[in-house]
């Protein structure tokens, strides 16, 4: 976690020193409006370590407000530095072209200007982004199996992920999951972490709408990273609350020819229980003739488990919420969003979550409620995706 926090605030120190810069350059600052400028910059560093404290030391509504303004700010931050660095490297080949032929000179590429400009689309991006993310998407999957028994019609299956509950992500945001949920009517939930983001002991609220969904299958859910760094005690008793059964390098069995596997996150280890080998033991223990639902946080399917489960559902990624932050997780994630076919059999469908981490935002990345119909082979020859309402 030091390591962490070391991390996180040399990168983010250094965009704000950059956007500084600019601003700079772009403002023509005084060294008054200088030092006003650097004294907001310094407050919004610190912002998202003061809402943890804040919160934790009882202060709700001004960890919330501050929650709302320090993030809301990453997410101008970030979309303001994209654009600035578009404009450099476009900056840039306007001023190497001017060596081999005659380009002309474009205001836009003044500092005045140019700052303005960056400003501006980031802010017309966060104001639509706030709607995008309140405008819960389901995404309709059909995925048929030669191992449902031919006399069972549909088997249909509820996902979400990255809801992310806490100071920002609350009562308002989770019904309209809870309700996309409920229209669909599923035999089974699953949530696949980061469901708890921040001390969500006092909202009880968002448990009883989970609480009252009793589909009749059961809910099932996984940890995510935030579930340990939230609290891995206080985001349990929330998680059992609702109603989930939770499982940790642990199976389920579901009727006849169903079993749910659900391996743990690897920030277990902070506690020293995150156990790889696990989930390519748990695996191999399923008979070959039954539907293997492997729920895992991460959308990283293991070598040794490649061929052993028939559909393995993931988060975390969230699309990169604000595009084009997208291109930033693909490093590390190098999957995308939605349903893929694995050369070895089976299915990844990779959710782009149903909240929001830190900025309250989404810009081409909505968030979902996943409806997959698991149907027998005799009903459709292949997968269908890409439906959403």
């Amino acid at each position: 976690m030091n390591l962490f926090l070391l991390t996180f605030f040399l990168v983010y120190g250094a965009a704000h020193g950059y956007f500084l810069l600019r601003a700079w350059q772009g403002l023509a600052l005084g060294r008054t409006g200088a030092g006003l400028l650097l004294l907001w910059l310094l407050a919004m560093i610190v912002a998202p370590l003061a809402v943890r404290l804040l919160e934790r030391g009882g202060h709700e509504l001004i960890a919330q407000a501050l929650a709302y303004v320090g993030f809301c700010w990453m997410g101008f931050l970030f979309l303001v530095i994209t654009l600035l660095a578009l404009f450099d490297l476009l900056r840039l080949s306007h001023y190497l072209a001017s060596f081999f032929v005659r380009v002309p000179t474009v205001a836009l590429f003044a500092p005045r200007p140019l700052f303005w400009f960056c400003c501006l689309t980031a802010a017309l991006i966060i104001t639509y982004g706030w709607f995008e993310a309140q405008a819960v998407r389901t995404e309709q999957v059909v995925l048929p199996s030669a191992k449902l028994p031919a006399g069972v019609e549909r088997v249909r299956i509820a996902l979400i992920s990255d809801l992310h509950v806490g100071l920002i992500v609350r009562d308002g945001r989770a019904s309209r999951v809870v309700d996309a949920i409920r229209r669909a009517a599923p035999d089974m939930l699953v949530a696949t972490g980061d469901i708890v983001d921040g001390h969500v002991s006092h909202f009880d609220g968002v448990s009883e709408m989970f609480r009252g969904l009793t589909p009749p299958l059961g809910m099932f859910a996984v940890y995510g990273n935030h579930e340990y760094y939230a609290g891995f005690g206080q985001a349990t008793v929330f998680l059992q609350r609702s109603g989930f059964q939770l499982l940790r390098d642990d199976q389920r069995e579901v009727g006849e020819f169903l079993t749910v596997v659900g391996v743990d996150d690897p920030a277990a280890g902070q506690r020293g229980e995150f156990r790889p080998e696990d989930e390519s033991r748990l695996l191999a223990a399923v008979p070959a003739d039954r539907f293997v639902l492997l729920l895992k946080h991460r959308p990283v399917v293991a070598d040794a488990s490649r061929g052993r489960f028939d559909l393995q559902l993931s988060g975390h990624v969230h699309k990169g919420q604000v595009f084009p932050f997208n291109l930033l997780t693909w490093l590390h994630f190098p999957v995308r969003a939605g349903l893929t076919r694995l050369d070895e059999g089976g299915w990844l469908y990779v959710s782009r979550g149903s909240g929001t981490w830190g900025p309250p935002i989404r810009f081409l990345a909505p968030p979902e409620v996943t409806i997959i119909d698991l149907v027998p082979t005799s009903t459709s020859s292949a997968a269908q995706y890409g439906r959403s309402s």
